[in-house]
């Protein structure tokens, strides 16, 4: 897509944005040197960029000898990297109408084995390896094997393996709706985090371009984890009403190109009441890694955002 017709896309979400959006962001560039826009330093929820950090937290555990990326998991037909890259054939459950309408009415969160009968959890939608489907089970899959592997709850396993060793001192995974009483969202201050079953990080814009830009920085991961981590699964073209002019996958990492602006590595996210996208953009002139947070159900919005501020701060 010509970045013409990005730059379109862009106005037209950006003339929405301002009558019913605000943007809460953060940028670190190559020299390591910070900028922010709106409530950078609040707290907000990071959704599925939650998966990015489990991603990076299984390689650490890889890099220490105790957990393989290619041994199949005990019982199962798939392996952790068919797990982290949504090749192994597990069934999701964003398509269960039940499941949002709990979360709509406030529900105390359904009990793991009440998820994963009402989902099919021992069900493949494919052979592994044989297909591509984003799956939040499969990254339950993932939590369990970082529990398991480290002897430790999830919490205590992202602190000593990523939370501590950077220093992130806002973030936190979201266990109870106490967790969640001072996000900036007021919208959110009442819902329960046990609802995303692979866990959900808290923690300000900056510290999610923080954790990012380390990853890239190779502060968290060996050159050779990096790699591992980087090498993605094809998807295909564009996404009507999103930057994506090419799509991919890695393990926990979107990666693809976002028209002249080049390749964007990292995550979107999205939750009740807002969402979220966490890149780094190594193609400009500038390498830069850009967090974006707004309010609203369109992951467009933040991911045209994030796009734009990474162009217009490396100009």
């Amino acid at each position: 897509m010509p970045v013409a017709d990005i730059d379109r896309q862009h106005r037209r979400c950006s003339i929405h944005s301002m009558q019913d959006h605000v943007f809460h962001s953060a940028w670190i560039a190559a020299d390591g040197s910070v900028g922010v826009a709106g409530a950078a330093s609040s707290l907000f929820p990071w959704w599925s960029f939650t998966k990015t950090v489990l991603a990076i937290c299984v390689l650490r555990l890889v890099e220490e000898g105790r957990l393989e990326l290619d041994a199949r998991r005990p019982g199962k037909p798939y392996t952790l990297r068919q797990l982290l890259q949504h090749r192994a054939g597990v069934t999701n459950y964003g398509s269960l109408t039940s499941y949002h309408e709990a979360v709509g009415r406030n529900e105390t969160p359904w009990s793991r084995a009440h998820l994963l009968d009402a989902v099919g959890g021992d069900r493949l939608d494919f052979q592994p390896g044989a297909g591509w489907a984003y799956s939040n089970i499969g990254y339950l899959f993932i939590r369990d094997a970082i529990e398991e592997a480290s002897s430790l709850p999830l919490a205590a396993a992202l602190t000593e393996l990523i939370i501590e060793p950077l220093q992130l001192s806002s973030v936190r995974l979201a266990v109870t709706p106490t967790d969640v009483e001072e996000v900036f969202w007021a919208a959110l201050r009442t819902y329960h985090p046990g609802w995303v079953f692979h866990g959900c990080l808290i923690g300000t814009p900056i510290e999610a371009a923080k954790l990012l830009h380390a990853l890239f920085s190779h502060a968290i991961l060996k050159p050779e984890s990096l790699h591992t981590m980087l090498h993605r699964h094809e998807l295909g073209g564009a996404i009507p009403g999103r930057p994506w002019t090419f799509c991919g996958y890695g393990l926990g990492l979107m990666s693809g190109r976002v028209g002249d602006a080049g390749n964007a590595i990292g995550h979107s996210g999205g939750g009740p009441h807002s969402v979220n996208a966490i890149y780094y953009f190594p193609d400009l002139a500038s390498p830069i890694t850009v967090a974006c947070f707004t309010n609203g159900e369109n992951d467009g919005l933040a991911e045209f955002e994030a796009v734009s501020i990474a162009r217009r701060v490396t100009a």
